[in-house]
This record gives structure tokens, sequence and C-alpha cells, in this order.
């Protein structure tokens, strides 16, 4: 598998580049896992100084000796590692900045060296080096607490410049969880939302275009915005039109400008979004609701990357990177012939789907949580939490308006509150009339008097609260699968 690893490392020497790789606005090398960020050479000088130890952790010998001789060459200190014993063995006695380690080692696998590490010395980063590549994976590794991940065969430029990102921002971060929510506003430790966060990580150095596709409510406009700050072009606009909000009469001039006397009223020449967005990203809320005429001519801008304002003549170009939404399912659209099929296929590069909020419902308290914290502040009121008989209740609701209306809700909650936490009577009427009314502290003579369905639904109800409503250990706790767990919560209205 490492045949001619040598040689694959040094696909880039490191002086290739030049100056000119590290000048600001400047894209850099794919490389899955990058967090993106622009890089400016005298920082990164002045961290090879201040930052110097690294471990280095590969069953592969040859590996082993390139990467080491590569960063000394570099300016750091660097030690080597066969596996996990031998790691574990330096950790122990040498503190330092960055560990980068294998995923697949003899024995115990770099996973485990990974919940070690962050176990004992939580402080350290650790970037994982995969040969697969896949999302799995790299889910995997930054559940655990992966600050980033690399694939194999790896480019010793692109692994250089994650090192150097990595310790100018050590203390910064702990996990990519941590990283989107303080940056971004993404909230959640779910199974999907690893998923979700693990993905934009992997896409967003890439000019490719976005569709996201989700139920209204679900957050998609932030996921967008999310892609743009990760990437590059972050330095420029974000510019988001809603199809849906405008007029389909007039979204051609909002997109596209138009030229001093283009018609009556036009009194003076006015640029258009997409010019706006030039070396930025184009977010376009509710595709799906763009006209056919409209779907021509945005297709043609993005196949020839020039348009014309309206009334003129002359062609300009725009290096925007489009992010569209809809909560349609556009392939249905297709079929019944409002989409049109090739402008689908060039907005649908890279496809990520956002689950509605009764798919996610283990987030629900750290969205309350920073929902309280949020709306709090903003009114001035000082709310200390929510009652349990509360946080149940909203739980045990299916959010048709996902995440907005547990926002609006929580808002609510806060502005009327005489308290200073959030009682079950400060919720609306729609959401308390859904609580199932508990028998857990009834007698026995009392629970005989329930339907074995009864039963099952009060024992799911109660593992799932036990478990703060994170499903796959609710299931264990109850002895059932995961997918039976939802099966069953699907049959009680419990999702």
């Amino acid at each position: 598998m490492y045949k001619g690893a040598e040689r694959s490392f040094f696909r880039h020497s490191p002086k290739a580049f030049g100056e000119s790789f590290f000048k600001k606005d400047s894209q850099l090398p794919n490389a899955f896992g990058t967090r993106c960020i622009t890089i400016y050479t005298q920082t990164l000088t002045n961290t090879r100084r201040t930052m110097r130890n690294i471990l280095v952790v590969d069953d592969e010998r040859n590996i082993r000796v390139v990467i080491q001789k590569f960063l000394k060459q570099e300016g750091y200190e660097v030690d080597i590692a066969r596996n996990f014993e031998e790691a574990i063995t330096l950790v122990n006695e040498i503190r330092y900045e960055l560990v980068l380690t294998d995923m697949k080692l003899p024995g115990k696998s770099g996973i485990e060296l990974l919940k070690v590490i962050k176990r004992e010395t939580p402080d350290i980063p650790v970037i994982m080096i995969t040969a697969y590549g896949s999302i799995e994976n790299a889910v995997e590794a930054i559940k655990e607490g992966a600050y980033n991940y690399l694939t194999k065969p790896l480019e010793l430029d692109d692994m250089l410049v994650i090192i150097k990102h990595t310790l100018l921002h050590k203390g910064s971060l702990t996990d990519t969880e941590q990283y989107f929510k303080e940056r971004y506003g993404i909230v959640g430790d779910s199974k999907v939302i690893i998923e979700l966060l693990a993905t934009i990580n992997m896409i967003c150095n890439s000019r490719a275009n976005v569709l996201i596709t989700g139920e209204s409510g679900t957050g998609k406009e932030l996921v967008a915005r999310a892609v743009h700050l990760a990437s590059p072009r972050r330095e420029s606009n974000f510019v988001a039109i809603n199809c849906a909000a405008i007029p389909q009469d007039l979204i051609e001039n909002e997109l596209f400008g138009h030229e001093e006397g283009a018609y009556t009223g036009a009194v003076s020449r006015r640029g258009g979004k997409i010019e706006l967005a030039d070396h930025g990203t184009l977010f376009l809320d509710e595709i799906g609701e763009m006209s056919q005429s409209m779907q021509i001519k945005l297709l043609r801008f993005i196949q020839e990357k020039e348009f014309y304002r309206i009334g003129g003549f002359k062609p300009i170009k725009s290096d925007c990177r489009i992010i569209a939404a809809t909560n349609k399912n556009i392939e249905e659209e297709i079929d019944r012939g409002a989409f049109r099929e090739d402008l689908f296929y060039r907005l649908n590069v890279i496809p990520i789907v956002i689950p509605p909020l009764k798919e996610r419902k283990e987030d629900i308290p750290l969205l309350v949580d920073n929902f309280l914290k949020k709306y709090s502040e903003e009114n001035n009121k000082f709310i200390s939490g929510i009652e349990r008989n509360a946080l149940d209740a909203l739980m045990l609701y299916n959010w048709p308006g996902n995440i907005r209306e547990l926002e609006n809700i929580i808002e609510r909650a806060i502005v009327l509150s005489r308290f200073e936490t959030i009682m079950l009577a400060d919720l609306p009427k729609k959401i308390t009339n859904k609580v199932f009314v508990e028998r857990e502290e009834k007698d026995l003579g009392e629970l005989a008097g329930l339907t074995l369905p009864e039963l099952e639904r009060l024992a799911i109800i109660n593992a799932l609260k036990e478990e703060n409503w994170n499903q796959t250990r609710a299931s264990e706790r109850l002895g059932i699968t995961r997918r039976q767990l939802r099966t069953k919560m699907i049959k009680y209205k419990l999702l």
C-alpha cells in the first residue's frame, strides 16, 4: 500500500509553490480535512520559531522517516513511534505540541491512541492520517476529538500548512463541533450534526457548487454561511437572495442588475447580486421557486461565468461560488417539468441534506440552552434554565417548524416568564397538550391497569429521559437496536 511512498510524498517540493502559495486569497491545495484558512507567510514563520515538538506515529518506517526528515528541515523537533505502545510511552515522557498519527496501526489503532491522548492530555491537538478518506473515518476521528485529518497519499506541503495552522490555533478549539458552534452557530452533538460538520470541513476549500435540501426552519442558510466562512472566500461577500420572496419579473434585475435607461425608471446603472458576490459566495434560497426563464439564464451564467446586465451588451465576469437551498424534492420537480435537469446537475455537485429536528431530538437540550442564553441577554432577563417537565414536553413535540419554531417558543417563554426558570406553564398549549401523563411514580396496582402498548411507550419515554433523549444510548438501555427504537418511537408518535 505504501510502495513508492517517498516519491508520492514529495509530489510537490516545499519550495515549489514559492511565496505566492501563501499570499492572501490564494487557495490552499486540495487536502481533505483542511480548515480552509488563508494563511500568511510571516505568521507561519513565527509559528515555526515558537512551537516545535511533534510526535509522528506510523507503522511504516519509510513514512515515519520521510515525515521526520521533512519537518526537521522546516525547523521542528520530531520524534517517531511505530505503534500505540511506543507513542503512549513518549507522550507520557515528553510534552508535545502536536501528534500526527496514522489511523491504522498494528495492535491498538490510531483512534484508540487519540482517545487516550484526549483523555490524559486534552490540550494536545491530534491530526489523523487515513488511507481511506471516507466520511465515516472522518466522522469517527472528529467525534473522538481529532483536530483535523489528512488522506493518503500525502503531499508534504499540504501537511505543513495544516500543521502550522493547527499550532497557530492550538488551544483555541477542542474539536470541530465546538469550532463550528462558536464561529458559525451550528449547535448539536447528534450523529447527523457531526456528519454535517465533517462534510462542511471537507468541502470548504472546494470551488464546487452546493445544493442544500431540508425542511423549512432547519437552518439551511446557517449551513451555507458556515461553508462560506470556513472557505478562502470568507474575505469576500456572502450574498443571499430568497427566490420565493422576490416577484419573478424582478428577480433577473436583482441577480444581474441593469444599465442606465434599460427600462422606464432605470435612471442609473445598478449592479446585481452576482456582481456583489464576485470572489465570494452567492446563496440562492428557495431555488425551487425560480421560474423556467430565470433557470435558463442562471444556467448560462454557471456555465460561462459571465452575464449581461439588463440593457447591457458587454459581458461581465464574476467568480462566485453558488450555494442553493430548497425545501422541495427537486427530482420530483424535474419529473413534473418545473425544474431543469441540467441546472440541477450544475447545482447538485455537492449535496447536503439537513434532517428535520424531529430526527435529532437529542440536540434539543443544547439548542434550548443556546437560545436561553441568547434571548435572556437580548431581553435583559436572568433565566437560569428550564425545568425538567418543560424540557420533556419540548422533547415529545414533533416540531413541524423545526429549529425556527423552537427558537420562537423559547424567546416567547423568556419574555413571558415571571420566574428565573422556564416552567411548563410558560410553553404554548400545542406543546403542553402533547405531554404524556406519566405513571412512573404510580404503584404497581395502577401500572397493572395499563395496556401493554402503554407500558412499552412509558418504558421508551423513561429510557429516553434517562439518556437525555440520545437514541443510541436509550436503545442500549432497552436492549433493542436503534432502528427498532426509532420504529417504536414513530409508532407511539414520539417522532
